[in-house]
C-alpha cells in the first residue's frame, strides 16, 4: 500500500493563544531512535481515541500502523527521519480519523526519559528546554536524542499548539539525599552529575495514585511499593504520593533482573572481566545491557518463554526465575523498611499485569510482613485489569494495576497548559 501524504501542518483554531478549556484532548508522543509511538487521549473520559506506531525510521522497510477502535490500518513507506514519520502520523489521522480539527487538540505531550537535575516537573517546550534535554543526553544517550527529535518533528506538524515534555525522572526528584547519593568522591560526583535519577517515574506516579484511588483513599494518606516489571523493571517506594526510593540509578541498568539487563552486580565483576578477558568498555556495556538478565541466565528475554522452559526442566530457565523473584523480594523487604508502614503493593507493566506466578512467588514467605496473595483470585487477573489479589482483611493490600503512562503524560501536559492561562 503506498504511503499517505499530508500536505501541510495542521491548522489550529487558536493561533493567537492557548485556550485549554475548549477541549481536553492531548496527542501523546513517545519517540524512540527508529520509532514513534502515539496516542490521542481524551483526558476527561480517559478514552484512547486513536493510537499507532511508526517503525523502522531510517531503514529500508518502514511501516505505519494506525489503530482506531478495533480497526487497524497499515501502510509501508520510506521514512528517512522523524519529521517524515510525523508527517505519516498526520496522514493517518487525515485518512482514517479522528479528525484532528474537530477534536480540538489542547497540547502535544512528549515522553522524555532523562530530565537530570534540570527538571522536577513537566515543562512547556521552549528553546531553553530543548537545549536542556540535549544537555541531559550525556546521561541517556540512547533515549534523549530521539525524544528530542520527536519533539522537533511534532513542532513542525503542530506549530500552533503548546508542546509539553514529561520526564521519566521527574517523579523521583523527591528522593532524599541518602537515597540518591552514591558513596564515591563527592567532587567527582558533583562534576559529572552522578546520582540516582531513577526511571519509570510516569508509570510509578500513575500506578501509586491509581492504587490509592482503588483503595478509596487519598494518595497523601497511602504508602505504596510499586513493582513495575516488564522488559525493563524498577521498584519504587511511594510515601504519601512522593517517591522516596527507587531501584534504577544513574541509568536504567541498576536494580532488578530485567529482560536483557543484569541489574545489581558487584562493579568489580567488570574490572575482573576486563583483566581476565580483555573485554573493553563497549563490550562490557553491551554485555550488561543487551545479553544479561533473563536472556543471559535462561536463554530468552521473554518471561513467558522462561516459564515454559523452566516447566520443561531447563536448569538455566529455573535459575532465571528464582533469581528474578529473589531480587524482587529483596527490594520489597528493603522498601518496607524505608517506608515503615506499607499500605499496599502494586504490580504493573507486562510481567506484573500478566504473570500470576511471578506475583504469587514474589509475595510467598512475606506473610509476617502482612503481605499475602489469594491464589485463586490472582490466577484470574491478566490483560491490564486492575484488581485486588490479597485476601480480605490483609494488613497490606496487594493489587494488580494496569499502568497507563500515556494517560498520565496527557494529564500532566494538560496541567502545564492550564497553568499558563490566567
Amino acid at each position: 500500500m503506498p504511503a499517505l501524504t499530508w500536505p501541510s501542518p495542521l491548522p489550529h483554531p487558536y493561533p493567537e493563544g492557548i485556550h485549554p478549556h475548549v477541549s481536553r484532548t492531548v496527542l501523546v508522543i513517545n519517540a524512540g531512535s527508529t520509532s514513534i509511538k502515539y496516542q490521542l487521549v481524551d483526558v476527561d473520559t480517559e478514552e484512547r481515541l486513536a493510537s499507532g506506531l511508526v517503525e523502522r525510521i531510517g531503514q529500508d522497510a518502514s511501516t505505519v500502523t494506525h489503530r482506531l477502535d478495533e480497526t487497524e490500518f497499515e501502510v509501508s513507506a520510506h521514512i528517512p527521519d522523524h519529521t517524515h514519520g510525523m508527517g505519516q502520523v498526520m496522514a493517518m489521522f487525515h485518512a482514517h480519523g479522528p479528525d484532528l480539527d474537530r477534536v480540538g487538540l489542547v497540547a502535544v505531550g512528549h515522553r522524555v526519559v532523562q530530565g537530570g537535575d534540570a527538571f522536577d516537573a513537566p515543562a512547556l517546550v521552549t528553546a531553553r528546554v530543548k537545549a536542556a534535554i540535549e544537555q541531559e543526553s550525556a546521561l541517556a544517550p540512547l533515549h534523549n536524542p530521539p525524544n528530542l527529535a520527536g519533539i522537533e518533528a511534532a513542532q513542525l506538524s503542530f506549530p500552533n499548539l503548546p508542546h509539553v515534555a514529561v520526564f521519566d525522572t521527574a517523579f523521583h526528584r523527591t528522593l532524599p539525599p541518602e537515597a540518591y547519593t552514591y558513596a564515591i568522591p563527592r567532587e567527582l560526583a558533583a562534576k559529572h552529575r552522578i546520582r540516582r535519577y531513577g526511571m519509570h517515574g510516569t508509570s510509578h506516579r500513575y500506578v501509586s495514585r491509581k492504587t490509592a484511588e482503588l483503595m478509596g483513599r487519598a494518595p497523601e494518606d497511602v504508602n505504596v511499593i510499586v513493582l513495575h516489571i516488564g522488559g525493563g523493571g524498577s521498584v519504587c517506594a511511594v510515601k504519601g504520593g512522593r517517591s522516596v526510593e527507587t531501584s534504577m540509578g544513574l541509568t536504567p541498568l541498576e536494580g532488578l533482573v530485567m529482560a536483557t539487563r543484569c541489574g545489581d552486580i558487584d562493579p568489580a565483576i567488570l574490572f575482573h572481566l576486563h583483566r581476565q578477558t580483555g573485554m573493553g568498555f563497549d563490550d562490557l556495556d553491551a554485555m550488561c545491557n543487551k545479553s544479561s538478565g533473563l536472556l543471559g541466565l535462561g536463554g530468552s528475554p521473554d518471561m513467558r518463554d522462561i516459564r515454559r522452559l523452566a516447566a520443561a526442566g531447563d536448569e538455566g530457565a529455573q535459575i532465571a526465575v528464582t533469581t528474578f523473584v529473589h531480587r524482587l523480594q529483596s527490594y520489597i523487604g528493603s522498601y518496607y523498611a524505608h517506608l515503615g508502614r506499607v499500605d499496599a503493593l502494586a504490580f504493573t507493566a507486562g510481567i506484573g499485569e500478566n504473570d500470576p506466578a511471578t506475583r504469587l512467588e514474589a509475595c510467598t514467605g512475606l506473610e509476617r510482613l502482612g503481605i499475602a496473595v489469594n491464589p485463586e483470585v490472582n490466577a484470574t487477573v491478566r490483560g491490564g485489569r486492575s484488581a485486588r489479589i490479597s485476601p480480605d482483611g490483609a494488613e497490606v493490600q496487594v493489587w494488580v494495576v494496569g499502568t497507563n503512562e500515556e494517560l498520565e503524560i496527557a494529564r500532566e501536559s494538560l496541567e502545564v497548559v492550564e497553568a499558563l492561562t490566567p
